[in-house]
């Protein structure tokens, strides 16, 4: 029979973006749990400019008690345009104000700060970066920092991104390789781009090119009071320059970025000659292969950026994040019910696998979906430009991006409601113990 009073699990999580801060919401909430957050950094920092929550997005921020103050234009419709002629090659779908989960681009600082104010005080230290972990049997998993400090806990999450140290000891010969993708984001004042003719800035508009995309979206819900404009820029054959190339948030100057869309449509020339100079922030990205497991010792376990290194989310990594924070926490609550010893490692062997099940295959379908588009995309890029309309149509009737959106390829991905995913969990368990016993 479980312990009537489980024993303190003792956690370490690290990292304080979406995964972090969400894992600490989730985590902080279960009884007998002494929790620490762990941020290299010496302040809570967010970096690029707005972010897309979806319908998965804004159920798990529902569960987590953070949605209050997340809030941002609707993307609905996004207009897809040709980058070099500016024709509209899939007009989108029309806005639905009625449906509370409608996708809305909202500013990343907006969802930090409410996650953050979930997150009890005194759990986060800051200028804490980690360097190893190490295995210490029976008496848990040791965490060791730059600054020489330890902690010994039971359990570390990984919730460290893209070059994960936490990953590095779960497989210490993941291959992450640079993706020859290079995205640039800035907020640009809205007055500065009034004067630009048949150029709406109260919808969202995508324009594609050849190896290269144009993003463009008010982020405030008055759309009669705009102040700025999100504005990305990314390519996707961008060389590999030692001691230039970085993952997360270098400055970069406007001829840096404008040398690589000079040849596209005069309205969009016009956008990039309104940037202020240093407002680019440049985004390297980097890839792997799908993990064979996020756990690892029975006491390392992967959330967020760091679990599916693959070059970008569908625009719902902070929502996988934070699904990740939910299910584990849901997990270890399952696992003290079910473990018959109720001790420790018990409860986290059990609690690792439960979430191994859940969110491995839900990864390994994302990675396979982005290497089914990979011919599509070469024949994109292999186009003139005479064939492009033509060209981006059929990408967009492949991968789900256009008007169908949500009812196509990518439903699984933006319709998602994890608790209910959770909650089929449970009833399929459960039968299944039942039927053992």
């Amino acid at each position: 029979m479980p312990s009537a009073t489980p024993p303190v699990l003792r956690i370490a999580v690290i990292g304080t973006g979406p995964a972090g801060l969400s894992s600490a919401i989730a985590l902080s909430a279960l009884p007998d749990v002494e929790i620490q957050v762990y941020e290299r950094a010496g302040e809570l920092r967010e970096l690029g400019a707005g972010i897309s929550v979806n319908h998965n997005g804004w159920k798990v921020l529902e569960l987590l008690g953070a949605r209050k103050g997340v809030e941002g234009a609707s993307t609905n419709p996004t207009v897809q345009r040709n980058a070099y002629t500016g024709e509209i090659v899939d007009p989108g779908q029309p806005p639905d104000p009625t449906n509370p989960y409608e996708v809305r681009r909202v500013r990343r600082l907006l969802l930090q700060n409410s996650l953050a104010a979930r997150v009890p005080p005194g759990l986060i230290q800051f200028n804490k970066k980690l360097v190893s972990v190490r295995d210490l049997g029976k008496n848990g998993v040791e965490a060791a920092f730059e600054d020489g400090t330890t902690t010994v806990v039971d359990l570390v999450v990984g919730a460290d991104g893209i070059r994960s140290v936490v990953r590095k000891h779960i497989d210490p010969d993941f291959p992450l390789n640079y993706a020859h993708q290079v995205g640039w984001r800035c907020l640009i004042p809205a007055e500065r781009l009034k004067h630009i003719p048949d150029l709406p800035l109260t919808t969202t508009s995508w324009w594609y090119g050849k190896a290269k995309s144009v993003w463009i979206s008010p982020l405030d819900t008055d759309l009669n009071n705009l102040k700025e404009i999100e504005f990305t820029a990314r390519v996707f054959n961008e060389p590999f320059v030692p001691g230039e190339t970085v993952s997360w948030g270098v400055k970069a100057s406007n001829e840096r970025v404008f040398s690589r869309f000079n040849d596209v449509d005069p309205r969009l020339i016009e956008v990039f000659k309104q940037v202020p100079e240093g407002n680019w922030s440049e985004f390297a990205a980097y890839s792997g292969p799908a993990m064979e497991s996020l756990v690892g010792w029975g006491k390392l376990v992967l959330v967020g950026d760091s679990s599916h290194p693959s070059a970008g989310g569908f625009g719902s990594g902070s929502a996988f994040a934070m699904e990740d924070s939910w299910v584990l926490a849901r997990s270890i609550e399952y696992a003290r019910k079910v473990s018959t010893t109720g001790s420790v490692p018990t409860v986290l062997a059990e609690a690792l696998q439960i979430f191994n099940t859940i969110r491995k295959p839900y990864y390994r379908r994302m990675f396979d979906f982005r290497q089914s588009q990979k011919k599509v995309l070469e024949e994109v890029g292999r186009k003139d430009y005479d064939d492009f309309d033509a060209a981006l149509r059929k990408r967009f009737a492949s991968d789900g991006l256009g008007a169908k959106r949500g009812k196509g390829f990518l439903g699984w991905v933006y319709d998602g409601d994890i608790g209910k995913t959770w909650q089929e969990f449970v009833e399929s368990d459960q039968a299944r113990r039942a039927a053992q016993s």
